[in-house]
């Protein structure tokens, strides 16, 4: 007789969740981080260092980090 294997994955169904998350959070971040050029390279465009740029994308994409992280350290049930 054959039997039947349950199929068990690494993590369990929160760790993938928040791994989603933290996913979305990093390209977030990215995404906020892009832009800001100038279409002539010899004018200076001070969008570049707004605050959006300079402090809010990077630390999305910090906390998107550790929160991957974290989904992967995670207690699973055992």
């Amino acid at each position: 007789m054959e039997s039947k294997k349950k199929k068990t994955f690494i993590f369990d169904k929160k760790n993938y969740r928040l791994l989603l998350v933290a996913l979305g959070i990093i390209a977030l971040g990215f995404v906020l981080m892009s832009g800001g050029g100038s279409e002539d390279p010899s004018v200076f465009n001070p969008d570049i260092f707004s605050f959006r740029r300079i402090r809010l994308a990077p630390s999305l994409v910090l906390i998107g980090f550790g929160m991957a992280v974290y989904s992967i350290f995670a207690k699973t049930k055992a």
